[in-house]
């Protein structure tokens, strides 16, 4: 199938291109023909994020999107932040003490999910074509190196590589130029930057790792709009940076959830465990105490800034959204940076398609993305994240109170993380072992049955799509040096050391529980798991997440 566009991703960066290049057709009376391919089995059933929605470029795209219904429905009322120094203690963080760029005035608690629903059916509506279900699985090349397109994966390939009934052969869709959207850690973005050397002088990309849950509350404690966030507790107690978010939405929901930094080095950690503890500490569990746990889920997120932002551009196409790392971590939210990304690169490749161009590189891209106020606001944002690697969350929050609140990000100079998050995993036997308490079964839970609230659902009979370079490194390195964190940083309980009867040992990989949340391709410490697309539809269906 050939197009003009084709987009890999309905995330807000695909999505927004999408849109913006119909209304682009429709304008100037000048077709340009936009594909969308989506992996999950709709539109948003991958989509997970706080979230706390900045509407500049939904303003920018959609200036009647309260009039066409757009889902965001919760403005936010008010900031609460506090400091966790105990399991026991949280000091309120007065707000004029508060980074600015946590202030929430004139912004919106949303489920990402539900807004990137909202922005298919506007896309679909304009004239662009949306395929879920499909996983773009392979970049096709011209003959000169340049992007041709993608290929959609095969559906009905057993695990042995046969042919099941209702086998279907991917597509070939080819395009002018291809937008890849993929969302945090891409599998085929990775391909391009290695190929194409987009990462060429810049620092190593870092992550964290989201955990989060929706709630519904008991109605006397439910305070709509109300956005907290906190630092430090528990992940202080096991050396780790990151901190935690508490939406209270419409309709008695709050949506809870942790962000742990990948690049903790102790082995023991486990992101998920340090969430189930967190809503332990009593500042937290008021809310949930009586409540009842409705959905879960778990995604990397890019937290690198423009230290770590690749070039974006190659032959025959763009990278675009969080998956060139236009999330700006530094506000807890990037949604508006990643749907401005996707709308400057629509509007570049308009013009450049309406100019009989194609397969070539869009260089006027990234000036013009330079020139907007998503890379505006990144670069005064840009130390955010090394200051919290270097100093922690209480020394590198006042750092970017001081960066931020008085000098509007202009200090005159970049603070660097040239080490992987792989990187810096210290040998177990050097670090302390963290015991985890127990799930009650009412605020806490264990890994099983958080994922079944995920709604996750893979054939059992097919290709596992968790790929390890060397079968032999899980016990045969990853075991005595580290403990195989496999084990700890999957929120999915995908990887186990399995005991068998005889007394020997084996990796299993559970991966029909995977959420895609792409964990272990980034923090495995000997870069041994390469994450790839599975069966189009299978992975996560979050509802209203």
């Amino acid at each position: 199938m050939e197009f003009d566009v084709v987009i890999v991703g309905a995330g807000p960066s695909g999505l927004a291109a999408a849109c913006r290049i119909r209304q682009l057709s429709i304008e100037t009376g000048k077709e340009v023909s936009v594909c969308v391919v989506e992996k999950g089995s709709e539109v948003g059933a991958h989509i997970l994020s706080g979230a706390v929605l900045e509407p500049t470029a939904m303003n920018e795209l959609f200036p009647d999107w309260k009039e066409k219904g757009a889902p965001l429905n919760t403005a936010v009322s008010g900031d609460d932040i506090y400091f966790m120094p105990s399991a026991e203690k949280a000091i309120k963080v007065p707000n004029m003490f508060s980074p600015k760029t946590m202030h929430n005035e004139g912004n919106y608690i949303v489920s990402l999910g539900n807004v990137c629903r909202w922005l298919g059916e506007r896309a679909e509506e304009l004239g662009a074509e949306i395929y879920p279900m499909f996983a773009a699985a392979e970049i096709l090349y011209n003959d000169d190196g340049s992007v041709k397109g993608i290929a959609t994966g095969d559906m009905g390939v057993a695990e042995d590589g046969s042919h099941k009934d209702g086998y279907m052969q991917g597509m070939e869709l080819h395009a002018k130029y291809t937008f890849f959207a993929e969302g945090c850690r891409g599998q085929l973005g990775k391909e391009l930057i290695s190929k194409f050397e987009l990462d060429a002088g810049k620092d190593p990309q870092h992550y964290g790792i989201g955990i989060k849950e929706l709630w519904k509350i008991d109605p006397a404690k439910h305070q709509q709009g109300l956005v907290i966030h906190t630092a430090g507790w528990p992940l202080s107690e096991s050396g780790s940076a990151g901190g935690s978010f508490l939406y209270h939405l419409e309709d008695n929901h709050v949506a809870i959830g942790l962000i742990t930094d990948l690049g903790y080095d102790n082995p023991h950690v486990s992101p998920f465990e340090e969430f189930q503890r967190y809503k332990t500490h009593p500042q937290i569990k008021q809310y949930l105490e009586g409540g009842e746990r409705i959905s879960y889920g778990a995604r990397a997120i890019t937290k690198g800034g423009i230290q770590s932002l690749p070039k974006m551009t190659f032959p025959g196409g763009l990278l675009i959204g969080c998956d060139a790392g236009t999330l700006n971590f530094a506000k807890i939210k990037g949604s508006h940076t990643a749907m401005k990304s996707g709308m400057v690169a629509a509007e570049t490749a308009f013009n450049a398609v309406i100019a009989e161009r194609g397969n070539d590189e869009l260089t006027e891209y990234t000036p013009a993305f330079e020139a907007s106020w998503a890379y505006k606001e990144l670069h005064a944002q840009r130390n955010f994240g090394p200051a919290q690697h270097k100093w922690g969350n209480l020394l590198g929050s006042a750092y970017a109170f001081v960066d931020i609140n008085i000098f509007n990000g202009g200090l005159p100079w970049t603070l660097r993380d040239t080490t992987p998050d792989y990187a810096t995993m210290k040998p177990a036997a050097e670090c302390k072992k963290i015991d985890y308490p127990k799930p009650d079964g009412v605020i806490t839970f264990d890994r099983l049955t958080s994922v079944s609230f995920s709604f996750t659902n893979h054939e059992e009979d097919q290709v596992v799509h968790l790929q390890l370079a060397d079968s032999s490194l899980p016990l045969g390195r990853n075991l005595s040096e580290w403990n195989e964190p496999a084990q700890r940083y999957c929120p999915a309980g995908v990887y186990e050391i399995v005991d068998d009867a005889d007394g020997s040992q084996r990796f299993q990989i559970n991966s029909q529980n995977c959420v895609h949340c792409k964990t272990c391709d980034i923090k495995d410490p000997s870069q041994n798991i390469t994450w790839v697309a599975p069966e189009g539809g299978g992975g996560p269906n979050y509802p209203n997440m």
